[in-house]
C-alpha cells in the first residue's frame, strides 16, 4: 500500500475495525441458514449487509457458500481492495479477497469458487435493475436466483455481545446530545438551533453521515424536534412525530420555529456509533407545562412500561401492539395515538441496529416473540394539534428479560428550561 492504514482509526487511534471474531461467527452463521434453506450460495453487494459481513461497504461482491458446501467465501473488491483487506483484518480477515473480475467473467469467477448453481440475491435490498443484471450474467448456472433478503434480515435480527455492546455506546453518546439540548435550549430558542447543538456532538463523537433504513424510500433526521404546534404538522415519514424540516425537500426533522413558554418540545433523536442506531425521545418546555400534558405524559409511560413487560415475557409483537393499542384507546387516545386521524403511524416500537427501521415491529402482522438478543426502540407518543408528548428508550432482551440501551431513568422524561 502506497497510503496510511494507521490513518483509519476511531478517536485517539482507537481500532474501530469490526473484530475478526465477529466477521467469522457471522459468515457461519449464515452458511448454515444457507444450508437450511436449501440453497448453494448467495451473493452479497448491498452496503449493509457487506459491512456486517466483511467488515466494510467498499464497492464489491461477496460470496457465501452453504455450509458442507465446497464454496469458500470469497470477497470480490471493485474499490478499493487495499482498504477492504485492511477492514477485515489484514492477514486475519476470515474470508479471501481479489480484484472483483470483470462482470462478463463472473459466471467463471462462481464456477472457479465451487459454484453449480445460480446464487441467491438479495432481492428486498437491491434495485431491480441490478438484480435483472447480475442474474443476466449467471444465466449459464443451474436454476433461478433465490431471493435471499429473509435469510439476512433474520440473521442480524439477533445482536451479538459486541453488537449489544455498540449500542449502548450510541445510547450513552445519545444521551450527550440531550444534554447538549437541554444547556443550549429555552425561550426563543429555533428549533435548528438546539438541533445543530446535538449534531455537534454527535459528530465529534464518530458519527459518519448516515442513518441507513431498510424502508425505500424512507430517510431520516437523526434529530427531530418539534416545538408546541409542530408535532402536529403531518410528514411523509412513517412516524408519529416527524417535524417541520428545513425545507420541502427535507421535510423530516428540526425547522425554524421558536421555542414558546408552556408548550412542549418534543426532542427524538438517533445516534449512529460504528454503524449501530439508538433511537431516544425526550420532552422539555420553557416554564411549566399544563397539568393535561404531564397526565399524557404519564399515561405514554404506563404504556410504555406495559409493551416493555410484554416484550420480556416473549410475547408476538402484534399481541404487543394489540394490548398497548387497546391501553391508549381506553384512556382516551385512540384517534392520537402515534399521530392524528388520518396521518396515524400503526406501530408503537420498530427494531434497530444498522439500520433504524430493522425487523420485528410492535405493530400488526408481526406474529413472533422479540428474540433473545433483539432490540426495540419503544416509543409511545400522543399527538395534538397544539403539539406532541410521549417517551422513548431503546431495549434488547436478554434471557432475564428487557435491559435499557439507552439513558432510562439517567435523563428525565420531562425537563424544564
Amino acid at each position: 500500500m502506497n497510503w496510511d492504514a494507521g490513518r483509519l482509526s476511531g478517536p485517539d487511534g482507537a481500532d474501530w475495525r469490526v473484530p475478526v471474531s465477529e466477521l467469522e461467527a457471522r459468515q457461519v452463521r449464515l452458511s448454515e441458514a444457507l444450508s437450511e434453506a436449501g440453497h448453494e450460495s448467495v451473493l452479497i453487494d448491498d452496503p449493509v449487509e457487506l459491512y456486517w459481513l466483511t467488515g466494510g461497504r467498499q464497492s464489491s461482491i461477496l460470496l457465501v457458500g452453504a455450509k458442507n458446501s465446497s464454496i469458500e467465501t470469497v470477497h470480490w473488491v471493485r474499490r478499493s481492495l487495499d482498504r477492504a483487506k485492511f477492514e477485515a483484518g489484514g492477514d486475519d480477515a476470515p474470508h479471501q479477497i481479489f480484484a472483483q473480475p470483470r462482470m462478463s467473467g463472473l459466471e467463471d469467477a462462481l464456477r472457479d469458487a465451487g459454484c453449480t448453481k445460480a446464487p441467491g440475491m438479495l432481492a428486498g435490498k437491491v434495485p431491480s435493475s441490478r438484480w435483472e443484471f447480475l442474474s443476466g450474467r449467471l444465466s449459464g448456472l443451474k436454476g433461478n436466483n433465490p431471493d435471499c433478503t429473509g435469510i439476512m434480515f433474520s440473521l442480524r435480527e439477533t445482536k451479538s455481545e459486541w453488537e449489544i455492546e455498540m449500542l449502548a455506546e450510541s445510547g450513552r453518546i445519545n444521551q450527550m446530545m440531550f444534554e447538549s439540548i437541554r444547556d443550549t435550549g429555552g425561550v426563543g430558542k429555533t428549533e435548528i438551533e438546539m438541533a445543530a447543538a446535538a449534531d455537534e456532538v454527535s459528530r465529534a463523537s464518530g458519527f459518519g453521515g448516515r442513518i441507513r433504513m431498510r424502508t425505500w424510500p424512507m430517510d431520516c433526521d437523526r434529530v427531530v424536534i418539534a416545538a408546541g404546534r409542530s408535532g402536529a404538522v403531518p410528514s411523509y415519514f412513517d412516524s408519529g412525530v416527524a417535524g417541520l424540516g428545513a425545507s420541502p425537500i427535507a421535510s423530516l426533522g428540526a425547522g425554524f420555529a421558536k421555542v414558546v413558554e408552556g408548550e412542549p418540545v418534543l426532542v427524538d433523536i438517533v445516534h449512529v456509533h460504528r454503524g449501530y442506531v439508538s433511537d431516544c425521545t425526550r420532552i422539555f418546555s420553557a416554564g411549566p407545562l399544563s397539568t393535561q400534558w404531564h397526565e399524557r405524559l404519564e399515561d405514554m409511560a404506563q404504556i410504555r412500561d406495559s409493551l416493555v413487560s410484554n416484550l420480556g415475557r416473549g410475547e408476538d409483537c402484534s399481541v404487543v401492539w394489540e394490548k398497548g393499542s387497546q391501553m391508549a384507546a381506553q384512556m382516551g387516545y385512540e384517534e392520537h395515538l402515534m399521530g392524528m386521524v388520518p396521518d396515524q403511524a400503526k406501530f408503537l416500537g420498530h427494531s434497530v441496529g444498522l439500520e433504524l427501521d430493522e425487523s420485528p415491529v410492535i405493530a400488526r402482522g408481526f406474529d413472533r416473540a422479540l428474540d433473545i438478543g433483539g432490540t426495540m426502540a419503544v416509543e409511545p407518543k400522543v399527538i395534538y394539534p397544539d403539539g406532541a408528548i410521549g417517551t422513548e428508550d431503546t431495549w434488547f432482551r436478554s434471557k432475564d428479560g428487557m435491559e435499557c440501551l439507552t439513558m432510562g431513568d439517567s435523563f428525565p422524561m420531562f425537563t424544564e428550561w
